[in-house]
C-alpha cells in the first residue's frame, strides 16, 4: 500500500479525493481515516483540515444513517495524530484517544437511534432462552435496558478505539516508509507507559468506578494493552525470532481472554522493569 500512500501525498487534492472515495464505502472507512492521519502527521492539523473535512462529509452521512463508527474513528485518529505529532509519544496519544472515546461512550453517542429498548424486544422475539434470561434478570432487580445500553456503548466504543489506533499505526507506518524507513518499527518497539501514565490510568479507572462513570473502567485498559503488545513485538525483534511467533501471539490474543490478561500484566510490569532495556544490555 506504500505506492498508494505516495500518490496520496502528492498533494491535497489527491489526499482529499482518496479520503472521500474510501469513506463512501462502508468497510473502507479505515483507509479514509488513515489517509487523514497521514496528512496530519506529516503536515500538521491546519494543512490537513481539507482532507479531514473531505473524509468527514461521507462519514457524517453514515452517522445520520445510524453508523457512528466511521466518523468517530476519524475524529479519534485525527486527535491522536495531532498529539503524536506534537508530543512524539505514543503513550500520550493513546491516553488522549481513550479518554475521548470514554466520553463518547458516557454521553451515549454509540447508542442506536431508538435506544436499547427495540433491540431487547428483538432479542426476546428471536430467542425464548434470551427472553427467559432477560425476564430472570428483571425479576432480580437488574435494569436490563440500562445494562444493554452500557454493553452496546462500551463494545462499540472499544471497537472504535481499537480501529482508530490501528488506523494511526497504519498512517505512521506509511509516513515512516515514505520519509523514514524503519522508523515506525523502532518507535513501536519502544512504546512503553511511564509510571505517571500508568498511575493516571489506574486513578481514572478507580474514579470511574466510584463515581458511576463506567466508560472509564471499560476503556481505560486499552493503552496498557497496546503497551503490552509493543513489548511482545520489541522482545521478538530483539531476539531475532521468526515472525510466526507474532502470528501465534495474535491468534491467542484474539481468541483467549487469559492471553489478554497476561499482556496487560506484562505491560504493567514493563512500566517498572523495562524488559527491553534489560534484554538489550544483556545482549
Amino acid at each position: 500500500m506504500l505506492p498508494l500512500a505516495r500518490w496520496v501525498m502528492r498533494g491535497t487534492p489527491h489526499a482529499a479525493g482518496a479520503a472521500v472515495l474510501a469513506a463512501l464505502v462502508p468497510w473502507l472507512f479505515w483507509f479514509s481515516a488513515a489517509v487523514a492521519a497521514l496528512v496530519t502527521l506529516r503536515r500538521g492539523l491546519a494543512p490537513a483540515l481539507p482532507v479531514i473535512v473531505a473524509a468527514a462529509l461521507p462519514t457524517g452521512w453514515w452517522w445520520v444513517q445510524g453508523d457512528t463508527i466511521p466518523l468517530a474513528s476519524l475524529l479519534l485518529v485525527t486527535l491522536m495524530a495531532v498529539v503524536l505529532r506534537a508530543r512524539m509519544r505514543w503513550s500520550e496519544a493513546l491516553i488522549a484517544g481513550t479518554l475521548v472515546a470514554a466520553a463518547l461512550v458516557q454521553f451515549g453517542v454509540f447508542l442506536p437511534p431508538g435506544g436499547a429498548g427495540p433491540l431487547l424486544e428483538q432479542l426476546r422475539q428471536s430467542s425464548t432462552e434470551i427472553g427467559g434470561m432477560l425476564d430472570q434478570l428483571s425479576a432480580q432487580g437488574v435494569a436490563t435496558e440500562q445494562l444493554a445500553i452500557l454493553l452496546i456503548g462500551g463494545i462499540t466504543g472499544l471497537i472504535v478505539t481499537l480501529a482508530a489506533i490501528a488506523c494511526l499505526a497504519l498512517a505512521r507506518s506509511w509516513q515512516a516508509g515514505l520519509y523514514n524507513p524503519g522508523g515506525f518499527r523502532a518507535e513501536f518497539h519502544a512504546l512503553r507507559l511511564q509510571g505517571r501514565e500508568l498511575a493516571l490510568l489506574i486513578a481514572l479507572t478507580v474514579i470511574g468506578a466510584l463515581l458511576a462513570v463506567p466508560a472509564l473502567p471499560m476503556l481505560g485498559w486499552v493503552p496498557l494493552l497496546v503497551s503490552g503488545v509493543a513489548l511482545v513485538h520489541g522482545l521478538v525483534g530483539l531476539k531475532g525470532m521468526n515472525g510466526l511467533w507474532l502470528v501465534a501471539f495474535y491468534v491467542l490474543l484474539l481468541t483467549t481472554w487469559p492471553m489478554i490478561l497476561i499482556v496487560l500484566l506484562l505491560g504493567c510490569l514493563d512500566t517498572f522493569a523495562d524488559f527491553r532495556a534489560r534484554l538489550a544490555r544483556s545482549q
